[in-house]
């Protein structure tokens, strides 16, 4: 892999290399990757994570503002990641080389594939889930083994999935979005509950997280792009307005369907044709198992990039569904989060660096060497995080808790506080500063 020249595209080849150290082929433009961050960002946790919105502010107003502010701001994270790959022809694990060196790369590289087997796990649980609501429970089964199959078999074949997804599923897609809107603003609108609300700024940190959960997995496919423009542009306006219209299209749907996030799912199943229309979004969502399951088997690429990337993602697609079948994940998504967590201020650190520090110049060869500036100021952001959302993980939590109330001295956290804005721009002043410091040192 070379170290900081961009890589030319490859007229010959059609799909995705099946080792690392093969060149990538620039055979997407900006049309293909905005249709694939649009088929992204279009999931069933849409309406889940808009209902929560609408929760945590109280208000229709509110809710559908802190949505298209949140958004935005994830959407330019993703942007700034997804020119990671473009710019350099690496994976995203393995574009990390030019922040942590070779060896530095592989500790987000591990928890990036426990968190991508976890969310591929979770969208084969909600796609089943979501077809039980429309068939029958006993079903479920076929649903989950149906799911995993499609999704793995489209992570064998990545750029011949996005050229699909462009051809068909995008109009399909697009129908059924227009009529589940007309139905629910066809309902009158009702004041929305007090008895959850949180503020507008922990509902923008919300929106923003969702949105910011995908930087990790960008340059897996904008390595593929034919400029940086269009991998940023591309990546940014089609998962950040698909995001806005299903954040919103849950918020909405709280106020006019009085539903939950835990219910709406199933109230918009019960509108008129609501059914059939979710089975277009269900055929959808398995493009988001897809992702996770061929951004799995990138990052192990950064571990064993000698090995057919087919083979890895079949195991990958093996393990995901066999644990759809069999656990129970509840209680792993707050493990999923804090992992999560690692991410929003690492890849704020990365960009900083990238466009402000290295002027678009990472060394991402075998042989790149660990850099302890962009180390420490990812450690400023993740600390940042961690003391304004603790969480609720068993063990871990109530250790920054504590620490939390003790540098407060017990008050709680502003309410206009969220950690995912405050870790991003604490992440990226960090990095400039230490950055600058380390660039005079070696001059």
């Amino acid at each position: 892999m070379t170290t900081t020249a961009v890589r030319k595209s490859s007229d010959s080849g059609t799909e995705a290399p099946l080792v690392l150290t093969t060149d990538a082929p620039r055979t997407l433009g900006f049309l293909d990757q905005f249709t694939l961050w649009g088929n992204f960002g279009i999931s069933l946790f849409g309406p889940v994570t808009g209902a929560l919105v609408a929760a945590y502010t109280g208000s229709l107003v509110k809710g559908l503002v802190a949505v298209v502010v949140g958004c935005g701001i994830g959407a330019l994270v993703l942007g700034g990641a997804a020119v990671f790959g473009s710019q350099t022809g690496a994976p995203a694990m393995a574009s990390l080389r030019g922040l942590f060196g070779r060896r530095g790369s592989m500790a987000p590289t591990v928890l990036n594939i426990a968190q991508n087997v976890g969310w591929a796990t979770m969208e084969i649980i909600v796609i089943a889930q979501a077809a039980v609501a429309v068939t029958s429970e006993r079903w479920r089964w076929l649903f989950v083994l149906l799911a995993g199959v499609i999704a793995t078999a489209m992570a064998v074949r990545p750029l011949g999935s996005v050229k699909l997804l462009r051809k068909f599923m995008v109009w399909l897609v697009l129908i059924a979005s227009v009529y589940l809107f007309i139905q629910v603003l066809s309902k009158p609108i009702h004041d929305l509950p007090q008895d959850s609300v949180f503020g507008f700024w922990p509902a923008v940190d919300l929106a923003a997280a969702g949105v910011v959960s995908f930087a990790p997995l960008a340059a897996d496919y904008t390595r593929h792009s034919r400029t940086n423009k269009a991998a940023f542009s591309g990546s940014a306006l089609g998962y950040g307005l698909a995001a806005i219209i299903y954040y919103a299209l849950g918020v909405l749907a709280v106020a006019t369907l009085q539903t939950n996030s835990e219910d709406v799912i199933t109230a918009l199943v019960t509108l008129p044709a609501g059914a059939i229309a979710l089975l277009v979004l269900l055929v959808d969502e398995v493009d988001e198992a897809y992702a996770n399951v061929y951004s799995t088997t990138m990052a192990a690429h950064n571990l064993i990039g000698h090995i057919d990337r087919r083979w890895i993602s079949v195991v990958i697609g093996i393990i995901a569904t066999g644990l759809a079948l069999m656990v129970d994940l509840g209680n792993y998504t707050q493990f999923l989060y804090l992992i999560g967590s690692v991410f929003i201020p690492l890849f704020a650190v990365a960009i900083a660096d990238f466009f402000v520090v290295s002027k678009m110049r990472w060394d991402v060869s075998d042989t790149a060497r660990f850099r302890w500036q962009p180390t420490l100021a990812w450690v400023f952001g993740f600390v940042a995080y961690q003391l304004v959302n603790p969480g609720t993980v068993s063990g871990w939590s109530p250790f920054w808790l504590d620490l939390q109330q003790r540098i407060l001295n017990g008050q709680p956290v502003p309410g206009w506080l969220g950690a995912t804005y405050t870790s991003i721009v604490i992440s990226m002043v960090a990095a400039v500063i230490f950055g600058r410091l380390g660039n005079r040192a070696r001059s």
